[in-house]
């Protein structure tokens, strides 16, 4: 009988075995189902949202001049845990919230294993187990409860995260996306706020405190609970010294240190030059500018003391360029950005106002490229008519006679006027085109004479470029803001021949300099619009160009403001503020005439006007025979390579008669009206030739 029940139970036994084994593999294929669904209802991880960050605006190197807020009102601004961060704060950080960080593959199970022991044992949560990896997944996506589902989520986001990233990205999205109170996120965002500098430099206590804030963000807020946030962080200094990171010593006086009780605004470096890239540049939340943040501070800081200086009104803009590049290195659109009574808002470095006497320069550029006038040519400085228009000093006085490069110094009226009327005003306003300037005439009105004074608009930018051009010995390069990641195309545009611009450069070197200022050490110019509505001063040495503006935003006058008093000032400090001595000028290009007075050609020994321009006898007015005005002239070229000699024929004119190629005196005709004259090279030249009682006669030619 027993012996017929054992082989009974047996079988018994097995179904019984194997159906639980059946149900045990069902269940189990069930919730690893239900599992596999859950996790794959989780869809892809968010990171394109998690990687949202304020817009910020950064200088040349990088440093920060200016962050937006996110559409929702937070801060997170980038960071780089190996560039951007101390790496004492990183040790902390992982010292006290995940030690084993470089090893572990998202999730630390004894992290976990402790955390459940301690919440067994004291029956609340004293540590929650979770990784730095598993706290980015909470921090892509924020769920308030506290939950083992939520737990569960976080353990599977986080072996996610681990298999797509590596540590360092890891760790860097902690960075910027941990909370530290009200809408900061991020560590970068927290120092500046807090400490009011980048998280680069970070004492124990700064640190500590940091490490600390982000486990319960809005219960230590520095603003609203700087005590308790006090406590948190002695909590992290004392924890680092039981573990033996931290000197008892060390932790004694990071302990007392206040902690910070109010916030700091965010940088607001550059504000005009911010908002223009913002508005132009989207290719990206992080935009390089060209601006120097250290010079931007000082100019800035600059255009606020003297704006306070000349009163409530008034409004100070400044544009620092590098000849060499055409970057602009600083721009102060106004002293205050803040301050409505003084529009601090409107950027005065691209309002159009009268450049006063400013363009100057440029009239006597081209006349000693035309070659009937060089800078030590005597001219006259008396009252004199243009049609209707009669001209007159700052001063109400005339000088006389004075050479041409006096005039230029001390910016008299009437010599400028009667160079413009040779060199034409049409020509100066396409030349300034050409620069790269935008003149603005009055309506329905053509280029005149009074443009000289002042007559026309013209921004404060376009007036350092046009200056930049005399630096560069001729040439401008269009201003560049926005840095580009690859090397920059932008075209050299002409202003004028290199000999005249450097002569340009040289007279302004002597201008006279204001008061308690040192003499010969920049190249500058001043100027003040009708009706002292604006003060300029815009001047250059070998590496920099820098325009000062001062005025009224609204146009209104303002009297007794006059450039040399008001600006020019303002343009030495600035030079004195960029840390460097003035470089030196460039050294004369080849063929610039270096003579005095009485060495010159008898035809540039004194200016005459056009109406003065009339020959003596029967001769009549020299003329350009050949080659003809347009030509193209094909010279052959000898054994060395060089161009032959091509002859110029003269008819007219009263001897003796001296020939200039681009400006430069090549000698004088002979008694048969013919020289030979060696071509400058291929390309355009412009030859001109100038009787003995100063008429003129210019053809412009092309060698090849």
């Amino acid at each position: 009988m027993d012996a017929r029940v054992k082989p009974g139970h047996e079988r018994l036994r097995k179904r019984r075995v194997f159906r639980l084994a059946a149900i045990a593999f069902a269940a189990l294929a069930f919730v690893t189902l239900a599992f596999t669904a859950w996790v794959t209802s989780l869809g892809p991880l968010p990171f394109e949202q998690a990687r949202q960050i304020s817009t910020t605006i950064v200088d040349r190197n990088g440093k920060l001049l200016r962050a937006y807020a996110m559409g929702d009102g937070r801060w997170r601004l980038p960071v780089n845990a190996r560039t951007g961060v101390d790496p004492s704060y990183l040790r902390l950080l992982l010292a006290y919230e995940d030690r084993r960080f470089y090893s572990h593959h998202g999730v630390d199970p004894r992290a976990l294993v402790r955390a459940a022991l301690q919440l067994a044992a004291s029956g609340r949560i004293v540590s929650g187990g979770s990784t730095i990896t598993m706290q980015v997944a909470r921090l892509m996506e924020p769920r308030r409860e506290r939950s083992l589902q939520a737990k569960l989520r976080q353990i599977v986001r986080a072996i996610q995260i681990e298999r797509q990233l590596t540590k360092a990205q890891i760790l860097d999205l902690y960075l910027a996306l941990a909370p530290f109170g009200g809408n900061l996120e991020g560590v970068r965002a927290a120092s500046i706020a807090y400490f009011g500098k980048e998280p680069k430099r970070l004492s124990l206590a700064e640190s500590a405190l940091l490490v600390a804030l982000p486990q319960s963000p809005e219960t230590r807020r520095l603003d609203r609970h700087p005590d308790v946030a006090r406590i948190a962080r002695d909590r992290v200094v004392n924890r680092m010294v039981e573990d033996g990171r931290v000197s008892v010593e060390d932790a004694v006086q990071a302990k007392a240190v206040v902690v910070p009780r109010l916030r700091q605004p965010m940088p607001i470096l550059a504000p005009h030059s911010a908002d223009q890239a913002l508005a132009t540049a989207r290719d990206g939340p992080v935009i390089r500018l060209t601006l120097d943040s250290g010079l931007q501070k000082t100019l800035e800081g600059l255009a606020r003391d003297r704006a306070t200086a000349l009163g409530p009104d008034i409004s100070v803009a400044i544009v620092a360029v590098d000849n060499e590049s055409g970057d602009v290195l600083s721009h102060v659109g106004s002293p205050d950005y803040f301050d409505e009574r003084r529009a601090g808002q409107v950027d005065m470095t691209r309002a159009v106002r009268s450049p006063g006497s400013t363009l100057k320069p440029f009239i006597y550029g081209l006349a000693f490229e035309d070659g009937f006038v060089h800078p030590e040519s005597l001219i006259d400085d008396r009252p004199v008519r243009f049609g209707s228009y009669a001209p007159e000093n700052f001063d109400m006085t005339f000088q006389g006679t004075v050479a041409v490069r006096k005039a230029l110094q001390l910016s008299l009226n009437v010599p400028a006027i009667a160079l413009l009327d040779r060199v034409g005003s049409s020509r100066l306003s396409s030349r300034l085109k050409q620069a790269g300037a935008n003149p603005v005439l009055p309506k329905d009105e053509a280029p005149g004479l009074a443009m000289g004074l002042g007559g026309v608009g013209i921004t404060l930018r376009d007036l350092v470029q046009l200056y930049s051009g005399l630096a560069r010995l001729g040439t401008t390069r269009p201003l560049r803001e926005i840095a580009t990641a690859t090397d920059d195309p932008r075209e050299s545009l002409r202003l004028m021949d290199q000999v005249a611009a450097w002569q340009v450069g040289n007279v302004l070197m002597g201008t006279p300099p204001p008061e308690n200022a040192a003499h010969n050490r920049i190249a500058f110019k001043t100027g003040t619009s009708y009706g002292y509505r604006d003060a300029w001063s815009v001047g250059f040495d070998g590496r920099l160009t820098i325009g000062v503006w001062v005025g009224r935003p609204d146009g209104a006058p303002v009297p007794g403001l006059v450039g040399r008093i008001a600006a020019a000032p303002i343009l030495f400090d600035a030079f004195a503020r960029t840390g460097k001595l003035p470089t030196a000028l460039p050294k004369p290009p080849k063929g610039a005439l270096l003579a005095s007075n009485a060495k010159l050609p008898l035809p540039l020994r004194r200016f005459r006007p056009a109406g003065e321009l009339v020959g003596t006898g029967s001769e009549k007015a020299p003329r350009i025979q050949f080659p003809p005005n347009g030509a193209r002239i094909d010279v052959d070229r000898g054994n060395g390579g060089q161009f032959s000699a091509m002859p110029v024929k003269v008819a007219g004119g009263v001897l003796p008669i001296t020939m200039l190629v681009n400006g430069v005196s090549v000698g004088e005709i002979d008694d048969r009206r013919q020289r030979l004259v060696e071509p400058p090279g291929p390309g355009f030249a412009r030859l001109t030739v100038i009787d003995a009682v100063g008429v003129a006669d210019t053809v412009v030619i092309r060698f090849q």
